[in-house]
Formats: C-alpha cells, sequence, structure tokens
C-alpha cells in the first residue's frame, strides 16, 4: 500500500471517528452536535440553505469565499454561535465592527434570506449558527471542493464580543508563532492551521490586507534571496501602491480565483501567497514539520480534501458555553 493512499485512508478514519467523538467541542461544552439533527424537525433545512447558497454563488462567485469566512470569523469568537451576525444593539457593539470585520466581512444579506425562507419553514428550529456551518460547506462544494456531513445543533448567542472579535481572529500580517498560538487557544493543532490556511485558495483580499507584504522593508530580505519571484511582487505593488487604493482587491489565487482546489499549497511554495501570515507557513517553518505537510497538499488534492473536511468540523466543534437561543432574525437576539 502506497504511503499517499495510508495517509488518506488514516485522515478518513479520523474524520469517520470525528463524528462519534463531537459530543465535545473544543472549548469544553457537552452539548452534543448530531447528523441530520432537523431531520424530523425541519426535514427541508439544508435543501433551503443550498438552494440559497448555490443562487448567491452563481451571482456573485466570490460569495462561496465569504459565506466560508463569516464562519471562521464567527467560530473564533466565543465558538460558533452566530454572534458575528448580531448588529449593534444598546451598550453591545456589533463584531461586524472590529478590525477584522469592518469593510470587509460580507453576506450577511445571504444569511438574512436564507433564515426567512427557514423560518417560512419551520419557525424558529433552525439555529443561525448552524446555518453559518452549513453555508460554509455548500460554499466550498459550489466551487468543486469537498462535502461532508455537517453535525448540528448548535444554539445562537446572546451576545456579541467586539473585543473578542479584535483579539482572536488571526490578521493578515501574522508571524507563524502567533498563528499556531491563536489556533491552538481556540483548541486547533498545527495540522488544522495548515488545512484550513487552504480556504485561501479562493476569494479576495484588500489591499489594506497585503500592503505589509509587499512593501514592507523588512520583506526585502525574503525577495532577495528569492528573485524570480520579483516579477509577482511587483504585480502586486501596482495593485497596491504604498497609500492609497486601500479597498482594491486581489485574489488569494491568482492561479484558480473561483475554484476550490490545492492551488494555494502550490502558490506558497512558488512565493506567491497573496498575505503574509500565507508565506510564513514555509518561510519561518524551522522544523520543516509544516513544509512537509504543505508539500504533501500540493501533490496530493485528495488529501487536503480530506484533511481539510477534518479540520473544518474540528472548528465546527467550538461550541463556546452553554447559554443561547434559537434566534428568529440572525441579527437580532428574541425578545
Amino acid at each position: 500500500m502506497s504511503n499517499c493512499f495510508t495517509m488518506i485512508l488514516m485522515k478518513i478514519v479520523s474524520v469517520l471517528l470525528s463524528f462519534v467523538l463531537l459530543g465535545i467541542g473544543a472549548s469544553g461544552n457537552n452539548e452534543l452536535l448530531v447528523i441530520d439533527y432537523y431531520k424530523e424537525t425541519c426535514p427541508l433545512a439544508e435543501e433551503i440553505i443550498r438552494y440559497q447558497v448555490e443562487a448567491a454563488v452563481v451571482k456573485d462567485p466570490r460569495m462561496a469565499a465569504s459565506l466560508l469566512r463569516l464562519h471562521f470569523h464567527d467560530c473564533f469568537v466565543m465558538g460558533c454561535d452566530a454572534s458575528v451576525l448580531l448588529d449593534s444593539d444598546g451598550d453591545m457593539i456589533s463584531e461586524k465592527q472590529a478590525g477584522p470585520n469592518v469593510n470587509s466581512l460580507r453576506g450577511f444579506e445571504v444569511i438574512d434570506k436564507i433564515k426567512y425562507y427557514l423560518e417560512e419553514a419551520c419557525p424558529l428550529t433552525v439555529s443561525c449558527a448552524d446555518v453559518l456551518a452549513i453555508a460554509a460547506r455548500d460554499a466550498v462544494v459550489s466551487r468543486g471542493g469537498p462535502s461532508w456531513k455537517v453535525p448540528l445543533g448548535r444554539k445562537d448567542s446572546l451576545k456579541a464580543s467586539f473585543d473578542g472579535a479584535n483579539q482572536f481572529i488571526p490578521a493578515p500580517n501574522s508571524s507563524l508563532e502567533t498563528l499556531i498560538a491563536n489556533f491552538k487557544q481556540q483548541g486547533l493543532s498545527i495540522g488544522d492551521l495548515v488545512a484550513l490556511s487552504g480556504s485561501h485558495t479562493m476569494g479576495k483580499a484588500r489591499c489594506l490586507s497585503f500592503r505589509q507584504r509587499v512593501h514592507d522593508v523588512n520583506t526585502e530580505e525574503y525577495y532577495d534571496k528569492y528573485k524570480r519571484y520579483t516579477t509577482f511582487r511587483r504585480i502586486l505593488r501596482s495593485i497596491c501602491p504604498r497609500s492609497g487604493k486601500d479597498f482594491q482587491l486581489a485574489p488569494l489565487d491568482f492561479n484558480t480565483p473561483a475554484r476550490f482546489d490545492n492551488h494555494y499549497f502550490l502558490n506558497i511554495l512558488q512565493g506567491r501567497g497573496l498575505l503574509l501570515s500565507d508565506n510564513v507557513l514555509v518561510s519561518e517553518d524551522h522544523e520543516g514539520e509544516i513544509l512537509k505537510q504543505v508539500w504533501a497538499y500540493a501533490s496530493n488534492q485528495d488529501l487536503f480534501f480530506a484533511s481539510f473536511v477534518e479540520s473544518m468540523i474540528n472548528m465546527g466543534n467550538i461550541l463556546g458555553d452553554n447559554e443561547g437561543e434559537i434566534r428568529k432574525n440572525c441579527r437580532f437576539v428574541n425578545n
């Protein structure tokens, strides 16, 4: 049996085991997440969500990456509880206003539309947090990525955490050490970090997010070492000058920006990751273990897909505390 086939088999077994062990989230919550949670109470829930996600992505292909990012930014703040969807209300400041999210995070109207149809079909049954988890899966599938059974049964948070969003969501200029610590704080491993970073195989980023990557003098040594990548750097500088054009967009993957594939790992091995936080996976990995994982994913898309599915389940299992509800409107708590 080849080593690659053995690695894929081990990943598949790990995914299957994770379905069995889903009762304990990374935060220690004992609430049970199960497959087909809405089979009896709202049997058309996943079909409704899938249809709306597919329609949104056909209209705007970039929306696939945006919906996946919504789920990520939700789970990294107090767990996967739809806190990111709450608007500011009274003394509560929305996470949408936090640095990593403001004028950047998108897809809220798609979630609103999904929730409207779910409330029509089965009122106060499907949580907004579960909608985010399913929509993220369907977004990946819509762009050619893997599918998986999403464990469900999350509750919606009664509050948002503006400070938490500023503190826990990884920055695009993070060092490898910072990224590892950030994921560890969420109960996620270095393997999860690498696999989930592969989501940058689709979507776009603002000039604000990668300006340092192409203009900071601290990166000069990196580019001097890899002179064959200076053309790519000149392209980025034309898109994102030292000042101005803050919201100019560039694809995270210049080769296949609208496809979910393993090209992200090929890109960073060639010095063509858009963000500093992409390139540090190969430029700051002094032990070489992460680099081995990157090479494995660059060489074998099926292996990356299997690992990505496992890590998405791990991330979706960050549950936070037990306090919650099923919101009628994802933007506001029920009153």
